[in-house]
């Protein structure tokens, strides 16, 4: 058997492979070992994995958001107690979301979510990588910066009158709230994302059509475009690259990018390449 991890901070969706097929799939606690000692992670992978019995013979793969090179071992430590697995295999989210979207060709992959991250894939391993640096110092494209831009048009009023009355009615959000939230709060980067809620119901507005546009464009130009291999398609995962397709279409557009392939979700992609190299191993 197979059992494979996409994790975020807040959630980590799994799937198990057996005889070459997904059998089940789950959601459990969002895993990043940033956050938490080797006993915590311990029992939020029991919990997650009670009804789950591997053997020295089953394989886990794990990726996911913290998992840097120095957090790699000691995640792969607690699993292997966990599950009893033969094989243990931790990795960054950025290599799920390459080998499920690339696979074993070489692309350019961006996440597009609460942060935003990006790199070259080679077809084996990511080559190259511009650090994302946080909301606070880029983070260019995430939900943290398209709500940053939000709240500065709404607040400063640049956005026409019924937008910004229409941000009061439907959040309940006044400038005093939005900087207590902001600045005293924590989390900012939370809640500042959760307000893609609001640009996406009224990305009709073009106001906020070229606000999204631009917040893309910025995120090409100041990862992307000086950064990797000229000529290959961009690939993106994460849910606001679902929801904003056609804005990041259109930046692409502008800045001379062409665009490939757009998931919400990593794991079932990533279930069919473990899927095609377990197949490949075993010929």
């Amino acid at each position: 058997m197979i059992l494979i991890a996409d994790s975020g901070s807040t959630k980590t969706q799994w799937a198990l492979i057996e005889n070459d097929s997904v059998v089940r799939d789950f959601s459990g606690h969002g895993i990043n070992p940033l956050m938490f000692t080797d006993g915590m992670l311990s029992d939020m992978l029991a919990a997650d994995l009670r009804d789950v019995r591997l053997g020295d013979r089953d394989s886990v793969f794990f990726y996911g958001a913290g998992c840097i090179p120095s957090q790699c071992p000691r995640v792969a430590y607690v699993l292997q107690r966990v599950t009893g697995a033969g094989s243990v295999e931790v990795n960054s989210d950025m290599l799920g979301a390459a080998r499920a979207l690339c696979g074993d060709s070489q692309g350019i992959v961006c996440i597009l979510g609460t942060g935003s991250n990006s790199c070259f894939y080679n077809g084996r391993e990511i080559e190259a990588n511009t650090p994302p640096l946080g909301y606070v110092l880029g983070d260019e494209g995430s939900g943290a910066r398209l709500g940053i831009a939000l709240v500065n048009g709404i607040l400063k009023g640049r956005f026409p009158e019924h937008l910004r009355k229409a941000f009061k009615d439907e959040t309940g959000l006044d400038k005093d709230e939005v900087i207590r939230r902001v600045y005293r709060e924590p989390e900012a980067n939370r809640f500042l994302a959760s307000l893609t809620y609001f640009i996406s119901s009224h990305i009709a507005e073009p106001v906020i059509d070229n606000m999204v546009t631009d917040e893309y464009v910025r995120f090409f130009r100041n990862n992307v475009m000086h950064s990797y291999p000229a000529g290959l398609e961009l690939n993106f995962v994460g849910s606001l690259a679902e929801v904003f397709a056609p804005q990041l279409v259109k930046a692409a557009r502008e800045c001379g990018l062409t665009t490939g392939r757009t998931v919400r979700r990593p794991l079932p992609l990533l279930a069919e390449y473990h899927i095609r190299h377990n197949k490949q191993n075993h010929l």
